[in-house]
């Protein structure tokens, strides 16, 4: 086996010439990098190049900043319209907050008692009539004020009138000097409504801190039916027909909007159930049921509710011995209305009803306590028309007929 080795005297001299021609070609490869970079980008903005080409260090279109590791950082924004935001740029202006000043039980130097914001809440500015503007919001939110102020979007505060509240509807009707007020909410249609439609809630949760928050949910449920226990006594008065919705409603939401997604108020916030094992239910009163009575007091200070002239007890609330002795009902009939007093000259009093006697039925329909009695009398009848009704007297059954006035509510 023999080992290849070229020791001819032309051997380096071959090798040396082949190392200086790569040099020479690595020189001329440099030399054309070279103007690569500096003619391209020429070039490119002069229009021969189809591209655009930036230096690396720069931003064409936002400024940047270098951080620690020598990168540019850009600060990007984008404009996102979308259907929500644009329901809300419709309606939000119309939200303002509310607050409710009561006077305080300490005096001041001067010698008169200190006023001091015992609550706050939201409300809609649904009207503005010359130099007027007309607010809707929650009875719950201006009850007991010596002084009510509205914050309006950009800040602005103004004095705010009482036209007037109903607590059996929880809704209230503020009246404020409109030189400053630019937009008002578009009332919208709650009958409308939709299983799962998408709605927008707009308010000042917690006062002033957050005013103008926007949470966004769906209908939940449509024609909810919430007892109201009007004067705390544990008796259930009323019953609120309300919307649901899992849009966050909370403490000082009260009195703001809830709508959907065009803009327009379908629903006035009212209140949110609140237990621990409960979360996501919110609840307002639809716009539909709202409007005659927001008419009512803006124009009246009260609503206009149909009056019988008497005052009430469930016959369920009255004790057995009772309902026979004093009542005299048969032992088969343990419900109805009874009636604790009759007021003189008034339509029941005109009809023949007496103290004692016991209201089972109304116009055909059964009558089991006083909730069903007020149902009937708000919701289906109206002041002028008549209404036929069947009582107990003394254990014997009879039937009269009322015509309705409108005198004060019950």
């Amino acid at each position: 086996m023999g080992y290849y080795d070229d020791h001819s005297n032309g051997r380096y001299r071959e090798k040396r010439g082949r190392g200086g021609f790569f040099f020479s070609s690595l020189i001329g490869a440099v030399i054309g990098a070279v103007l690569v970079v500096m003619f391209i980008p020429n070039l490119a903005n002069s229009g021969v190049l189809p591209y655009d080409i930036q230096p690396k260090n720069q931003v064409s279109t936002e400024t940047g900043t270098n951080n620690q590791q020598g990168f540019v950082q850009q600060n990007v924004s984008y404009n996102v319209t979308t259907n929500t935001t644009k329901a809300v740029d419709q309606a939000g202006p119309a939200v303002v907050g509310i607050t409710n000043i009561q006077s305080t039980q300490f005096w001041s130097d001067n010698g008169k008692k200190s006023e001091e914001a015992a609550g706050t809440g939201s409300g809609v500015i649904y009207k503005k009539a010359g130099n007027k503007a007309f607010v809707v919001t929650n009875h719950h939110v201006v009850e007991g004020a010596t002084k009510l102020e509205v914050s309006l979007t950009d800040g602005t505060k103004i004095p705010a009138d009482l036209l007037g509240s109903d607590i059996w509807t929880d809704l209230a009707v503020l009246e404020i000097d409109a030189t400053h007020v630019k937009k008002i909410a578009q009332f919208g249609n709650s009958d409308e409504l939709k299983m799962g439609e998408p709605v927008i809630a707009i308010g000042n949760p917690l006062g002033p801190t957050f005013s103008g928050s926007v949470t966004q949910g769906i209908v939940s449920g449509l024609k909810r039916t919430i007892p109201v226990d009007i004067n705390q006594d544990g008796i259930i008065d009323w019953q609120a027909e309300v919307l649901q919705t899992d849009a966050a409603i909370n403490p000082g939401n009260s009195g703001g909007a809830l709508v959907n997604i065009g803009g327009q108020v379908v629903g006035i916030n009212s209140m949110k159930i609140s237990q621990e094992a409960v979360e996501g239910i919110g609840l307002s009163i639809p716009i539909n049921s709202a409007k005659p009575i927001i008419n009512d007091l803006e124009q009246y200070g009260s609503v206009k509710r149909p009056y019988m002239g008497v005052d009430l007890k469930s016959v369920s609330e009255i004790p057995a011995y009772y309902q026979e002795e004093a009542l005299k009902l048969p032992r088969n009939v343990n419900y109805g209305v009874a009636l604790r007093e009759v007021v003189p000259n008034s339509p029941a009093d005109q009809a023949g009803l007496k103290e004692l006697d016991v209201i089972v039925e109304m116009d055909g329909k059964k009558i089991n306590d006083v909730l069903d009695l007020r149902k009937h009398l708000y919701q289906s009848k109206k002041i002028g028309e008549q209404m036929k009704i069947k009582f107990y007297r003394s254990g014997k059954l009879d039937e009269t007929t009322l015509k309705l006035v409108s005198d004060k509510t019950q």
